[in-house]
């Protein structure tokens, strides 16, 4: 049903829309209505179903309760909000780095130094024009939730009011919807961890299997453009949120404003229903508007069509109230919040108590390294998580790491990589392979330093190998292959780090075998050997490009398919044959052991061959940026995968 004509979609934009992000001062009195626009029962009758109980025991469709008065004074037992500026990018622009800010509400008696109990975390967004913090900037919103957690209602939970635009962003309709739709990229990749590394949640670390293990403790809720934001967090984020509160607002993966495309949307959430057995790990959707609220119409067609389908969208999974006389206002938002609050969570009520075997089990920046490589959880492969010449390595912990001819090392990454490969090695999973037999090793010795570390992405998914670089001297893997392999993997990939023998030759050898290892056992490793990718900085650029180029064949092994794309990131290889797969390249302007200039001559000789290639040249950088966290190449590596992936066989 589409009741919004063109006259009202530029009213209401200009006048409704702008009160998103503001409390109402309307003082009118606000009649109910008898007659409800929606198509399914009336259920007035049953407004008191949703009163502080579970779920269950509620009507699918029903008015919401008031919020008490006595909730929107000053509680005895008040929350604490603290400004929090975390890291981001402009995803609507150039993807430059950018410092947003949120807002986080912790309950009262949250002790930052107690990291043994967890909490609970519900994220809220503005609408239209709004900011981070407007949730509590209306002290009767913030009384509010001290006391629906003061008297019980709701566990003691951590609150954050984030907002999808930056401090550059421009704020009319137009670009606003630009930046709700890339807002779930901040979420996943900076927001979430930022908040959830530095207040006490359910998430164990803010590696993305944590926070995907902890959705159950996750809910998000929105208003207005918020409410939009909301819905595509659902088609986007459902391994991350268990709960969600779209208010005043329909879904908008397909269409926009006037244009809602009601049921292509609801058919897409169905099919991500089904495709993600969401019934199994269970979600649940609070959908809620006003009567009086003048954009009402596209959450009524909604709820319409969802409630069409109820074999699929049943109570437990989707419920729509109406706030009798709401208006689009804050009045109404804190109505919203007060009955869909005390819903969620309710197989989570209990605290977290993470045990001290637990606490002493993760890594930190002061893990002694030589703790990590004898660690019981890796067997006798420890010792090669870190160079296994150790003359091309300092620091004693994970937090000092250095390593020879690298810059820009990360101890939050080298800190997630260790936690990943003994969680995942604790779990029962192969994160080590060996690429050569006992009878091989005991021919040489040397071979016994290397194996394949597997950063797994999903079952048959395709798959990548990043060789480190270290001057074919040490392989410094903790920097140059195994956080691209982690972050390979975050995409779906599968990823593998090799661990080598120094030297040119038995380099591309020992590459070489990882090849046909992963060939050869590709049905027990779950991956899709079609269009794979070889990734390498410095030396281990070299490697890639000489294998892409030449081929397994060339380096003691049968002939196996070349790569779609060779990724060779600050390397000073000049030789072009002709043969050359498709390759990507990034490298620093102070860069004093790999020319920049010479890298662009050699892409330059690739295109002009006729295939595809393409360099990134970032001011000021020197040699070895890794993953350039925190520098001008940040982000480089999404550029990369794009790369390969045009270049896969369609």
């Amino acid at each position: 049903m589409k009741r919004i004509i063109l006259l009202l979609c530029v009213l209401t934009l200009v006048g409704i829309l702008a009160s998103c992000a503001r409390a109402s001062d309307k003082t009118q009195e606000q009649t109910k209505q008898n007659e409800i626009e929606v198509s399914f029962e009336d259920t007035k009758e049953s407004s008191d179903a949703i009163s502080l109980d579970k779920k269950e025991t509620m009507e699918q469709t029903g008015y919401t309760i008031a919020v008490p008065s006595s909730y929107k004074t000053a509680s005895g037992h008040p929350g604490t909000v603290t400004r929090l500026d975390y890291d981001s990018k402009d995803y609507v622009g150039d993807e430059s780095a950018i410092t947003k800010t949120a807002y986080v509400y912790t309950p009262y008696g949250y002790d930052e130094n107690d990291e043994e109990t967890r909490y609970n975390i519900v994220y809220l967004m503005h609408g239209w024009g709004g900011h981070a913090g407007e949730y509590f900037e209306y002290s009767s919103t913030k009384n509010m939730f001290d006391h629906l957690i003061e008297n019980g209602e709701i566990p003691p939970v951590i609150i954050v009011s984030a907002t999808f635009y930056n401090k550059n962003s421009n704020t009319d309709f137009s670009s606003s919807i630009a930046e709700f739709r890339q807002f779930h990229r901040d979420f996943e990749e900076n927001l979430m961890p930022a908040v959830e590394g530095r207040f006490h949640t359910y998430a164990k670390s803010v590696s993305d299997e944590d926070l995907k293990a902890s959705r159950d403790h996750r809910a998000f809720g929105g208003f207005s453009l918020g409410s939009v934001t909301t819905w595509l967090q659902f088609c986007y984020d459902t391994d991350y949120i268990r709960y969600y509160l779209p208010m005043s607002g329909s879904c908008w993966y397909y269409g926009t404003y006037g244009d809602f495309q009601i049921e292509r949307n609801v058919d897409f959430i169905e099919q991500l229903v089904k495709d993600n057995g969401l019934d199994e790990r269970g979600y649940f959707i609070y959908h809620a508007v006003g009567t009086n609220d003048a954009v009402k119409s596209q959450s009524i067609d909604m709820a319409e069509e969802m409630l069409e389908r109820s074999d699929v969208f049943t109570p437990e999974h989707y419920v729509f109230y109406q706030k009798d006389g709401g208006y689009h206002d804050f009045d109404a938002v804190q109505e919203y919040l007060y009955n869909a609050l005390p819903l969620f969570f309710h197989d989570s009520e209990e605290p977290l108590v993470i045990s001290d075997a637990e606490q002493a089990a993760a890594y930190t920046k002061d893990t002694r390294i030589s703790d990590v490589q004898s660690d019981p959880a890796f067997g006798d492969y420890g010792r090669l998580i870190f160079p296994v010449n150790s003359g091309y390595l300092s620091g004693d912990t994970l937090g000092s790491l250095r390593l020879t001819w690298y810059n820009y090392i990360d101890p939050d990454k080298t800190v997630e990589i260790c936690n990943y490969l003994k969680s995942h090695a604790e779990a029962g999973e192969t994160v080590f392979y060996n690429i050569y037999s006992d009878e091989e090793k005991a021919a040489d010795p040397a071979k016994e330093d290397t194996g394949l570390f597997f950063f797994r992405g999903d079952p048959g998914a395709k798959f990548a190998t990043a060789t480190a670089g270290g001057g074919f001297a040490y392989v410094g893997a903790m920097h140059d292959s195994f956080p691209h392999a982690l972050e390979l993997s975050k995409m779906g990939y599968n990823a593998f780090a090799l661990i080598y023998r120094p030297g040119a030759q038995t380099a591309c050898e020992d590459l070489a075998s990882a090849i046909a290892f992963i060939f050869e056992h590709a049905e027990e490793l779950e991956v899709d050997t079609s269009d794979y990718s070889l990734w390498g900085g410095s030396a281990g650029a070299r490697m890639a490009a000489w294998l892409g180029t030449y081929g397994t064949e060339n380096f003691g092994e049968d002939a196996y398919p070349r790569p779609a794309a060779v990724i060779v990131n600050y390397t000073g290889l000049s030789e072009v044959t002709g043969y050359e797969p498709p390759t990507y390249s990034a490298v620093g302007t102070s860069d004093g052991i790999a020319s920049y200039r010479t890298m662009e001559r050699r892409i330059q000789a690739i295109q002009a061959n006729g295939t595809d290639a393409m360099i990134e040249v970032f001011q000021g950088l020197p040699h070895g940026f890794g993953l350039g966290t925190g520098t001008a190449a940040e982000g480089w590596i999404e550029n990369a995968v794009t790369f390969w992936e045009r270049n896969m066989e369609q």
